[in-house]
């Protein structure tokens, strides 16, 4: 089984750059979208010439043309779930939970801490209870979490550690502590786990040429609970594949 992921940056803005035919390229069984920036109507409407290979599943925020996912899947789920059940954080469509047989797959945009890290504390809280609603699944069933967290977790994960330490979005201790956390709590970063010492990133600023001078961070993941990891074969980091500041991420599972 392969799952893909990627912040798209826009949906109907990512469409227009070859997104279809990227998607057929990779040829994901499940992918999750983030940050489409759409209500459900645009979104449905943009995914349409993939709707006769995937059901699509939609979580838009109340506010137009703000964050957003989507869940794109050729096996139906059992269950799907919006939000994580706290009215304080679900309103930005940030959450979809897909229910299968064997596993909860959970595609997540994590809050940015924002420009002067004005939303640093609100993002400490969503960690706190994001880790307790996927703590909640993972003693049910196992848990995949998909997604652009938001965060760089080691200084491996992104270009110039030291100058963006406790200043820049993504890269404060308390975004760093709250990975650690659902590190802890039994979920393990599947890429680091396969390639301990590989630099790879999966975002880019748009500003300053960084893409091409590869000045990236790796903020997006595929994190596993720990029964799940004799099925994990591979991560892929496309980074050859263009249309948003991030590029899509692939886990390759025996399932």
């Amino acid at each position: 089984m392969k799952i893909t992921s990627w912040n798209v940056n826009g949906i109907r803005a990512v469409i227009k750059k070859n997104f279809n035919e990227h998607i057929k390229q990779i040829q994901p069984d499940i992918l999750c979208l983030q940050e489409t920036k759409a209500q459900e109507h645009e979104v449905l409407t943009a995914l349409k010439d993939l709707a006769d290979t995937y059901k699509i599943y939609v979580n838009s925020a109340q506010k137009k043309g703000y964050s957003g996912t989507a869940l794109l899947t050729k096996t139906d789920p059992v269950n799907v779930y919006y939000g994580i059940n706290m009215p304080e954080h679900d309103n930005e469509g940030r959450v979809i939970t897909a229910e299968y047989d064997d596993f909860y797959l959970v595609n997540v945009y994590a809050p940015n801490a924002g420009q002067g890290l004005k939303r640093l504390d609100y993002k400490q809280k969503w960690n706190e209870d994001f880790q307790t609603y996927v703590t909640g699944l993972d003693q049910q069933k196992p848990v995949i979490i998909t997604g652009d967290l938001n965060v760089a977790h080691q200084p491996i994960d992104l270009k110039n550690p030291k100058t963006n330490y406790n200043k820049t979005a993504g890269y404060t201790e308390v975004e760093i502590q709250g990975f650690k956390a659902l590190l802890k709590a039994g979920f393990v970063d599947t890429f680091r786990y396969l390639y301990p010492d590989k630099v790879a990133y999966t975002y880019w600023s748009y500003r300053f040429n960084a893409r091409a001078r590869n000045a990236g961070w790796r903020i997006d993941y595929f994190l596993v609970s720990e029964r799940l990891l004799p099925k994990v074969k591979d991560v892929i980091i496309h980074t050859e594949i263009m249309g948003s500041d991030h590029c899509p991420i692939s886990l390759i599972l025996d399932i």
